[in-house]
């Protein structure tokens, strides 16, 4: 079943970008297309009662900051979270980084007539499965198939920030105020998590593909329309080398306010996935190599080994977030040791979805990425100040109006 859907997934994302040819997938584009504008009327109806408060966001009296993205996926939204929450978090902050936990096991539901029964008022409301604490800011409690494979990196990468996960990031949040004392949150792709007040929202934009292929979903990758980038507070560019004028005149339309960074993933290591020995990136340099992936974006991941010299002689793409099997490893190491290669290269995120597989024939590492602002610290780190410096209280402001005063 699990590989019948990621075969569908696959057909639906190739047909999406030109991938496929052919009537059907022609006939294919047209019904997305006709879908689009549904989705399109949906999401700006959606905005607009939460904007005119027919719908009311909840506010949990502590900063909430959404790190999130127009498009769907591929934008490095984990390792900006991670940056953002080291920083407040040296500053002094209790952080704590609240995630959906995509793609990780489901928790049991009550059955579907109590649900029913509880709505219609013939039964009483059956208890919620509780929110799923990834760490507690000094150890992580879950593994990846629980916690789902970016909060668990959150959660191994950043000690002593709390990771919680949650659909109901309002619930999520509240847990993490009360258990662990949080005054600031960090919402990971929170943008269209619209039910929680957001103080700053930070947007990401892809260098490469800042709108991704120009059509809402499910035409396209946007899941909203590049206007409502005028909800963002700050506006990051991944995938930049600080050379992004043409990109931030096009961004100026839709936003004139918003202070912009431009980064950049920066690799800092390989680790071998069995020892955890670390060895310096110039090992690459010469090395013909395997590469295994199953992220959004495989080509950025290639052509970054390609950078750092390896030669890439065999590589192996899933879909996004694919939990590997041990069979799909070892037939990659397979293909790897026929062409005699001499090491074989997976993503962090990756790795943290592989089965234990003891043992291999030739090394096999992850790549450990960071981000780095390559243009733009001082509007980082002004950011990360007025997060965290104490909030000045005037004279006669009570208590109770606390978290309507500006951070």
């Amino acid at each position: 079943m699990k590989d019948t859907l990621e075969d569908l997934e696959s057909f639906v994302i190739d047909v999406i970008i030109h991938n496929r040819r052919g009537i059907r997938a022609n006939f294919l584009r047209l019904v997305f297309r006709s879908l689009s504008w549904i989705y399109s009327g949906a999401v700006r109806s959606r905005l607009f009662l939460y904007r005119e408060r027919f719908i009311h966001d909840h506010h949990l009296g502590v900063p909430v900051i959404s790190v999130g993205n127009l498009t769907v996926g591929g934008t490095g939204k984990t390792p900006v979270v991670e940056l953002l929450s080291k920083a407040l978090l040296a500053h002094g902050r209790r952080v704590a980084i609240l995630s959906r936990g995509y793609k990780s096991k489901k928790q049991e539901k009550p059955p579907f007539h109590r649900r029913w029964a509880a709505k219609l008022g013939l039964a009483d409301k059956p208890p919620e499965p509780p929110v799923r604490i990834v760490s507690n800011g000094e150890k992580v409690l879950l593994d990846s198939h629980d916690a789902g494979d970016e909060p668990w990196m959150l959660a191994t990468n950043c000690m002593g920030v709390p990771v919680v996960v949650d659909k109901n990031r309002v619930k999520a949040g509240a847990t993490a105020i009360e258990k662990f004392g949080a005054d600031v949150l960090v919402l990971d792709d929170g943008l269209q998590y619209l039910k929680l007040k957001h103080r700053h929202d930070i947007v990401l934009v892809d260098r490469t593909a800042p709108f991704g292929t120009g059509y809402m979903l499910p035409r396209g990758t946007l899941r909203e329309p590049p206007a409502n980038l005028k909800r963002a507070s700050y506006i990051f560019i991944t995938k930049s080398d600080g050379d992004s004028e043409d990109l931030i005149r096009e961004i100026r339309r839709y936003n004139r306010v918003a202070e912009i960074v431009e980064c950049r993933h920066r690799a800092l290591h390989l680790e071998n996935i069995r020892t955890r020995e670390r060895l310096p990136l110039e090992t690459l340099n010469g090395q013909y190599v395997g590469a295994l992936s199953g992220i959004a974006v495989p080509e950025s991941f290639e052509n970054g080994l390609r950078k750092l010299g390896a030669r890439v002689e065999v590589t192996s793409r899933f879909t996004d977030h694919h939990r590997f099997s041990k069979k799909e490893i070892r037939q990659f190491i397979e293909r790897c040791i026929r062409r005699d290669l001499h090491c074989m290269v997976t993503t962090e995120k990756d790795f943290v979805r592989f089965p234990d597989l003891g043992e291999t024939d030739i090394p096999f590492y992850f790549l450990r990425v960071e981000i780095e602002i390559v243009k733009g610290r001082e509007v980082f780190d002004k950011l990360v100040r007025i997060i965290a410096e104490p909030r000045h209280v005037p004279p006669g402001v009570m208590s109770t109006d606390l978290m309507e005063l500006p951070v």
